[in-house]
């Protein structure tokens, strides 16, 4: 199959690798532009270009794909069976979707109607749902509103958003080729989504990773991990940012003001938090490494009573 593969970040890399793997013919990869990443700010391509070039896969990087005539033109010109989109992270113009023979498919982080949206995987952590999973869905007008060909589940369990968002790209990957078996064969049977069931969740900003301890310890544990890696979850002490990758509920109640270290130990760092206690246990401060709360006690010094926040 004639495919065109539109996606940029790490979740899209398993179904580029199937799809190659499966011989199908990916006449074009389409990523988003590069960006600088890390202190060095040095620019990197993205994973899904890294994948793309090691297969000799011509990559298009446009600014734009709205009002963007050559790439419209390129997608005429090859005339794919099939559009696969992956994470890419903008949408797609309606202009675009019917080009492909079979249409253009994309690979959603959730199981849809819920937590439709640019952040899915967080959604799903943040909201404490049980299980999640993949959706293989057709690409339509409306934001993730397409019908679904298939779908697989997993726990959401106490996993970061990392480790679910690459637990879910090798379930997209292989849902997406046992699909396009299913396309090929006109044999797939698409369920319409029900949108009263609907939620979304939407774009993830570096702020939205501030801290309130006025919340209770799960809604914070929660908000730890979906944040895991980017952009973390942090609070302030002494005027210096200090993140939390690490937490643990306790049933301890307490009547302290929220963020107000109650105990210190080699097990972590006990904070009020919506009238109970959250025990941070691995921890970061700027220009250090992540570090358990023993370690990191041993070269800071924290006393109780001490007021996390602004």
């Amino acid at each position: 199959m004639k495919i065109i593969f539109m996606g940029t970040p790490d979740f899209a890399v398993k179904a580029l690798e199937a799809l190659i793997e499966e011989g199908h013919e990916i006449g074009y990869v389409i990523s988003q532009p590069d960006k600088a990443k890390n202190r060095g700010k040095k620019v990197q391509p993205t994973p899904v270009k890294e994948i793309a070039l090691k297969y000799g896969i011509e990559v298009l990087q446009p600014q734009s794909i709205k009002q963007n005539p050559e790439l419209l033109e390129i997608f005429n010109n090859y005339k794919p069976d099939l559009t696969v989109v992956a994470a890419y992270g903008r949408i797609i113009p309606e202009e675009y979707l019917n080009i492909p023979k079979y249409g253009t498919v994309n690979i959603h982080g959730s199981l849809l109607p819920r937590h439709r949206g640019a952040s899915p995987v967080q959604g799903a952590i943040l909201a404490g749902d049980e299980k999640t999973g993949v959706t293989i869905m057709y690409v339509v007008k409306g934001l993730d509103e397409g019908d679904m060909i298939a779908t697989a589940e997993t726990t959401v369990a106490n996993k970061t958003c990392e480790k679910l968002m690459e637990e879910l790209s090798y379930l997209g990957a292989d849902l997406l080729i046992n699909a396009i078996k299913d396309i090929e064969k006109w044999e797939q049977q698409t369920i319409p989504q029900d949108s009263a069931l609907a939620t979304y969740s939407g774009i993830i900003l570096k702020q939205d990773g501030e801290i309130d301890f006025n919340k209770s310890p799960e809604e914070i544990e929660r908000m730890i991990r979906a944040l895991d890696p980017w952009p973390g979850a942090y609070t302030y002490l002494n005027g210096e940012q200090f993140k939390i990758w690490h937490s643990e509920v306790l049933s301890n109640k307490s009547d302290l003001l929220p963020g107000t270290v109650s105990a210190i130990s080699d097990e972590g760092i006990d904070i009020s938090a919506g009238g109970r206690l959250l025990r941070a246990k691995i921890v970061q401060i700027p220009g250090k490494k992540r570090n358990i709360a023993k370690d990191f006690l041993r070269g800071y010094k924290l006393t109780e009573g001490v007021r996390f926040g602004k």
